[in-house]
């Protein structure tokens, strides 16, 4: 029992304790704050003397007056140096996005500028595309397409006026855009086209025969005096020189070496049968490159040229035939580079 006693009589103190303890904490904070209420509502006078013999100014403030008044002041100042900070960054940000405006301008001034320049070009290039077309035999490619009309003119496109200026929009590159993906069914038709032309080219002898284009006729096709005897005669083919030997003498069409032997007339020559019945012949060469049975490209080199059999210097006689008949290589030559 007398421990039951001592628990509960500390407890009492305990108790009493923090009772006392909170209650002088709420004295001091209520005297605490009536304290600085006290000292806030304190009057101060305020007198303003003029140096004029005009009656001094008298006026009474709290010091809560002052406080706040000093408090307002300051924020007014600082709100003022916000103000003008901020004012001052944005007159800087607007200076940087005039100056980029002006780069945007001359940029767009430029782009106007080539844009006028490309619509000049396609222009001209469907000009010319309608033109290389109907010499091919397109035409109907051509008018399948909508955008091609005359209705469609490509300057319409684009308002290009006297001035030289250009109108720019989305809808114009739209119809520029369609304009073009229309050309590409009638490049493609022509690209066959030549594409079967040059495959047909290949197959007929119309290059050169010396490499590089180099050498003169010394001899045409037809009737000629002949050189060891004067007697006229018929020349079947054209004699090439160069002023020396050893040129390299190149095939004139894709075809199969037919015949490579020497005789007496022709000295070391060479013939090849291409498609469509033509036949060429290479005579007094200096040596060749290819047997019997080779198959030949266009441009190829089949020999040299040279000063083998009946001959009175270092030249090509150069023969075309077509079937039987033996014709004029003139007709069939062009001077090019191979």
């Amino acid at each position: 029992m007398s421990k039951v006693r001592g628990y509960k009589k500390a407890e009492t103190h305990f108790v009493k304790a923090v009772t006392s303890f909170f209650s002088s904490l709420g004295k001091a904070i209520v005297e605490g704050f009536s304290r600085f209420f006290n000292f806030g509502r304190r009057k101060m006078t305020i007198m303003i003397v003029p140096h004029t013999q005009q009656k001094s100014l008298n006026f009474q403030v709290s010091i809560f007056s002052i406080f706040f008044s000093a408090v307002l002041i300051l924020g007014l100042l600082g709100t003022f140096f916000w103000l003008t900070t901020e004012t001052f960054t944005a007159s800087k940000k607007l200076q940087a996005v005039k100056a980029e405006s002006q780069k945007t301008k001359a940029s767009l001034d430029i782009l106007k500028d080539e844009t006028l320049d490309l619509m000049k070009n396609a222009k001209n290039f469907k000009e010319i595309l309608s033109g290389t077309l109907t010499s091919l035999g397109l035409q109907s490619v051509m008018s399948d397409n909508a955008t091609l009309r005359d209705d469609s003119d490509l300057a319409a496109l684009f308002e290009i006026s006297s001035t030289n200026t250009v109108s720019l929009d989305a809808n114009n590159l739209k119809n520029l855009s369609t304009y073009l993906n229309d050309v590409i069914q009638p490049v493609q038709e022509m690209g066959k086209v030549l594409e079967t032309q040059a495959a047909f080219v290949s197959d007929i002898p119309s290059l050169w025969p010396i490499k590089g284009g180099y050498g003169y006729v010394t001899m045409g096709f037809g009737q000629n005096r002949h050189p060891f005897t004067q007697q006229w005669y018929i020349h079947t083919g054209i004699d090439l020189a160069t002023g020396s030997a050893g040129n390299p003498i190149i095939a004139t069409a894709d075809g199969q070496v037919v015949t490579v032997e020497y005789d007496s007339g022709w000295g070391n020559y060479v013939i090849i049968k291409h498609k469509h019945g033509f036949y060429t012949r290479y005579a007094h060469l200096q040596s060749y490159t290819v047997q019997r049975g080779q198959t030949v490209q266009q441009g190829q080199v089949i020999g040299y040229l040279g000063n083998t059999g009946i001959s009175t210097g270092p030249h090509l006689h150069y023969e075309v035939h077509i079937g039987a008949d033996i014709v004029d290589p003139a007709q069939y030559l062009n001077i090019k580079k191979r």
